[in-house]
């Protein structure tokens, strides 16, 4: 089993320099990390001594800390957690800590991505000892000034106290501290003594969200920029023959049209004015490769579950024998549709492609693979690419893929002139870079009252489950088990949709784990219990998850929900999964208004490791747990000769402020290295859903959008 700890840091990697600047120390540490801190200030920012600086701590001479954070925010809080880890082992006063987004820095920075829930898992150790280490060279210039043992000094809230009750703050003692060495073999505190992580700590982005201060892409402006709308083929499988511009170039505003690929860019002085020389435009469509259609699709995943070609995962004993000698065999099938990822942000990117640099500004989750693609594109030097992030609203693995950046870098050059893209709604559904529609085959043995046999197929548009998943649960407590993929290539294009394809195989295989509990008569949760006793202290390496953690977790899940204590008409619905790092378990509750099931309530059980931020970190859970609730019972996506069957929220059905149950959220203590919990709260989430409705119902659902199996379009909550 993987070890409880997370990866060990190099201690002299992420130190690097430490440099004085006028008015403040510049603590030179690579943080090794993705991560976004901020915070709001008690004084004007703009008034303090503070120089330019990238990517670094720096105190300034009145004793208030700046943070560089290097990773994006999408919306899962690193902006707020990260600083509080660097500020904690700071011993630094939180109300005088303030945070600034960091450009793209691959000299300084590793892993400046948004994507993986990896952010604070992979930054832990390295935020904690950048932290640990400013604040202990701020003690040894305290300690040569007052000519004393700095281990005799304490420190709290950016306050040094010696012995006889000297005190000395950050900002006296910062430009002394700047010419000492970088310290080696730091130690860091217990986690019993934090007082910063734990707390509860409000979005330090919250007061430019919710008075739209200017934050987001949309909200970048620049000098002289014009505003690009982009017609793009309407449906996979055509480009571009012709097209005439002329009523496009009459719209008031719009200042040029031109091709490039099979697009074509109209650049005009205003948003509306690009979207409506857009709409003007005349172009001729033909046929380049085959129109693909939904229909045809669940055809061929079918076929290919049906059939022998495919690539094993992961296999363990005999599940031939198991299957050949079973009492009995249940064998189910689960599918699951495209998805857009309908950030609530559409994609929108900014580039000022010059003879002398390349200037991009916007919402990505990957600037560095973005800056890389975009020097190529452009056949220019990666170093003469600059790259800026801002914060996003929602990614969900939509902006990994960096496609409106590159539009816009291409734009910019043709144009010669700084170019904004920005997608319209239509444009952001439309576009491509879908979930891919799945197919899941499960069957399992029965013999003498146990489950012997257990045996995965995936049938997937594009492409397959990536390395890990074949051995999260219930690998390795099922002696014969077998996880075998095969893939159909489509001009549809894909890309990770929030918790890639463990969103739809958690409810296959929780539904499925539900069905068996079933046949088996017993309790849903003690079948779980039971299968992960055979994990426990196992040798194998390959093993992704805790039997342990997913036990204590399931158990408090059941605590927390009453589960099979409910008052009369409450039915409930049980599930878990582990995810990117962090066990997960949700309990649902339903009842029946007019024969109709209503979600009241869904119960949580996390296990993350330390949560950093409780407030941020319920913040995500919530958020997931209605995500995976929304999309299981109402996203429906499908193609028709190429074309998408939705364009906008009129004809796509999302989950609505009425139908949103409560969810509580609680967390497992330990003091374990934290995990993330941007994606881990999503994927048990539609599996408890439908087991509740079973519970209700007696009805098994085994197709997402659960509303179109249940014949009903609505659900409230």
């Amino acid at each position: 089993m993987k070890s409880q700890k997370t990866d060990n840091f190099s201690r002299r990697n992420f130190l690097k320099t430490s440099l004085l600047a006028s008015g403040g120390l510049l603590i030179g540490f690579n943080l090794l990390t993705a991560c976004k801190p901020g915070a709001i200030m008690p004084v004007d920012i703009e008034s303090l001594n503070f120089n330019d600086f990238n990517a670094f701590i720096k105190i300034s001479d009145d004793g208030f800390v700046t943070i560089f954070s290097p990773n994006p925010e999408i919306g899962q809080g690193v902006k707020t957690s990260m600083p509080m880890i660097i500020a904690e082992e700071l011993e630094a006063d939180w109300s005088k800590v303030n945070v600034v987004q960091g450009a793209l820095d691959s000299k300084n920075f590793t892993r400046q991505v948004a994507g993986g829930s990896q952010s604070i898992r992979s930054s832990w150790d390295a935020f904690r000892q950048t932290g640990a280490t400013a604040k202990q060279m701020l003690v040894n210039a305290a300690a040569i000034k007052w000519n004393v043992d700095a281990s005799t000094c304490s420190v709290s809230k950016g306050v040094i106290t010696n012995v006889n009750g000297d005190k000395l703050g950050y900002g006296e003692v910062v430009k002394a501290a700047a010419l000492l060495e970088v310290p080696e073999n730091i130690k860091l505190k217990e986690i019993k003594d934090f007082t910063i992580i734990g707390q509860e700590i409000v979005n330090v982005d919250i007061d430019k969200i919710i008075t739209g201060k200017p934050l987001f892409g949309l909200d970048y402006k620049a000098a002289g920029m014009l505003h690009a709308s982009v017609l793009r083929p309407p449906a996979f499988g055509q480009k571009l023959e012709s097209f005439d511009d002329t009523k496009a170039k009459a719209v008031n505003g719009v200042s040029d049209v031109f091709k490039f690929g099979d697009k074509i860019a109209v650049l005009a002085t205003s948003t509306w004015a690009a979207m409506k020389g857009k709409k003007a435009l005349s172009a001729t469509w033909i046929k380049d490769s085959d129109f693909e259609s939904t229909e045809k699709h669940n055809e061929v995943l079918t076929k290919i579950l049906d059939g022998t070609k495919f690539e094993t995962r992961r296999e363990d004993g005999n599940i031939s024998h198991a299957f050949a000698t079973a009492d009995k065999i249940i064998e189910r099938t689960y599918h699951s549709p495209f998805l857009p990822h309908n950030c609530l942000e559409p994609m929108n990117f900014y580039a000022d492609v010059s003879a002398e640099k390349v200037h991009l500004v916007g919402p990505i989750q990957t600037p560095q693979w973005t800056v890389s693609r975009v020097a190529e594109l452009l056949e220019r030097k990666e170093e003469d690419v600059f790259c800026e992030m801002t914060r996003m609203g929602g990614g969900f693995g939509r902006r990994l893929y960096g496609d409106f950046a590159l539009e816009a870098a291409e734009i910019s050059s043709l144009a010669k002139k700084p170019i904004k893209v920005i997608f319209s709604r239509e444009d952001d559904m439309t576009a491509g870079t879908y979930r891919p529609s799945i197919k899941y085959r499960i069957k399992a043995s029965i013999k003498d009252g146990k489950v012997t046999g257990y045996y995965l197929k995936e049938a997937a548009i594009n492409g397959n489950m990536y390395g890990a998943i074949p051995n999260f649960f219930p690998a390795g407590c099922i002696p014969n088990f077998k996880v075998d993929t095969a893939n159909h290539t489509s001009n549809i294009t894909t890309g990770a949709w929030r918790a890639p394809y463990t969103n739809f195989l958690a409810f296959a295989e929780q539904s499925f784990f539900d069905e068996l509990a079933s046949e088996l008569n017993v309790d849903t949760i003690q079948l779980r219990l039971d299968l992960l006793q055979n994990i426990k202290n196992t040798t194998d390496e390959k093993i992704e998850y805790s039997g342990e953690r997913m036990e204590d977790t399931i158990k408090l899940v059941r605590e927390k929900a009453n589960w099979g204590k409910t008052e009369e008409g409450v039915f409930q619905g049980f599930s878990a999964y582990y995810s990117h790092n962090t066990h997960v378990a949700e309990i649902a509750d339903i009842v029946l208004e007019d024969g109709f099931p209503v979600i009241k309530k869904v119960t949580v059980a996390v296990d993350c490791g330390v949560v950093i931020n409780p407030s941020g970190a319920r913040n995500q859970v919530e958020g997931g747990v209605i995500d995976g609730i929304g999309h299981a019972m109402f996203a429906d996506f499908s193609f028709n000769e190429g074309k998408p069957n939705a364009q906008n929220f009129d004809t796509y059905r999302l989950i609505r402020m009425l139908e949103t149950p409560k969810v509580v959220v609680h967390f497992v203590e330990n003091n374990l290295s934290p995990s993330g919990l941007g994606e881990p709260g999503l994927p048990p989430a539609g599996g408890a859903v439908a087991n509740a409705i079973n519970a209700a119902l007696g009805k098994r659902i085994y197709s997402q959008p659960f509303a179109k199996e249940l014949e009903k379009n609505a659900v409230l909550g």
